[in-house]
């Protein structure tokens, strides 16, 4: 019998949404850049992704972060986002989990005050600003990607559901938009199986009807995500709020707003010329948790116009540990696992 793998780790949430982060235990990746370093995973050692999300270690409403260099000098780190529909270039809660942990494991110096770094995402370099009072980390705001809007109230017909009133954005993933209200929800919890149900009934069909293609990446797949939009609120001047809840798996509603759809708000509000430069958006999910979206400028990029954002919110350490991969246990996806994780005496 082989010894078992140990994994070292530091779990954290951010608005719920729990993300695992992997310091040590893996061999360092083939590739030049962090995206380089996914796509290696991807194709050759993807039972690491699945054996991290599903029993016994984990479950599919997890992210995993995987921490590796930054082969960019202006990097402190790098990370490799893994989810149970796969490996999203670009996460804002995964973005503030990782942030606060390469703070909590020393790879930036923690002192209070307002501390200004950079991490490297499959997407690129994403400038990071942390805000920390009395030794924690009370709050991340990352910049958030070019975001837009790709279709707008198009139409299509689902058998279960009748006609139906969609929108995409593109902030990370493509999202479809759809609006709570015309849809009979109120963005309860309660609600929260039935959200789910009809977000996969909506997404198939979609997905059925068209491809999406973005205008500099071209084709990145199937669209994943659906948005529900609750109704927007003033709080106060150049400050709203609006109920908002993520579908990103069958099965799986997301605890937080997520900050790409955070900014796929913005996209929409923007694009409906409701929101102005400087002016932010709380989302606020399910369980009460909330972000804070920053509408900066909007910027034409290869003929389109994007929408420069931020996302802020605040992610709480939970737990240190490490993980024990043993070889013999049948409810591990080991096979091509030993080709990336490092063997720890």
């Amino acid at each position: 019998m082989n010894k078992p793998h140990t994994i070292g780790l530091i779990d954290t949430h951010a608005g719920g949404d729990v993300s695992r982060i992997v310091f040590t235990g893996i061999k360092e990746l083939e590739g030049n850049s962090v995206r380089e370093q996914m796509l290696y995973l991807q194709e050759h050692a993807d039972d690491l992704r699945e054996t991290l999300l599903y029993e016994p270690y984990g479950i599919p409403e997890m992210s995993i972060d995987l921490v590796v260099p930054s082969k960019n000098k202006e990097a402190v780190a790098g990370y490799i986002i893994m989810e149970v529909m796969g490996y999203p270039i670009y996460s804002g809660s995964n973005t503030m989990c990782t942030a606060t942990a390469v703070i909590e494991n020393g790879l930036v110096e923690k002192k209070d005050g307002i501390l200004n770094f950079k991490l490297e995402a499959p997407a690129g370099l994403v400038d990071i600003e942390a805000k920390v009072e009395n030794g924690i980390v009370e709050s991340i705001t990352c910049e958030g990607l070019p975001s837009y809007i790709y279709q707008y109230k198009e139409k299509i017909v689902i058998q279960e559901l009748g006609e139906i009133t969609y929108s995409v954005a593109y902030s990370g993933g493509f999202y479809i938009l759809v609006e709570a209200s015309e849809l009979g929800f109120n963005l309860t919890l309660d609600e929260e199986k039935r959200l789910s149900d009809t977000a996969y009934l909506i997404v198939e069909a979609v997905r059925k009807k068209e491809s999406l293609r973005h205008y500099l990446l071209g084709d990145v797949g199937p669209v994943p995500f659906l948005h529900f939009m609750g109704e927007v609120e003033k709080k106060e001047d150049g400050f709203y709020t609006s109920k908002s809840t993520t579908y990103v798996h069958p099965g799986v509603i997301c605890r937080s707003t997520t900050g790409t759809g955070t900014s796929a708000r913005l996209a929409y509000l923007q694009y409906e010329d409701k929101i102005k430069p400087g002016e932010r958006l709380e989302t606020v999910s399910l369980r009460g948790t909330k972000f804070i979206g920053t509408f900066d400028a909007v910027e034409n990029i290869d003929g389109q116009n994007v929408v420069r954002n931020r996302t802020t919110g605040k992610s709480y350490i939970i737990a240190k540990s490490e993980i024990l991969v043993n070889y013999d246990d049948c409810l591990t996806k080991y096979n091509e696992l030993a080709k990336v994780i490092q063997y720890l005496e």
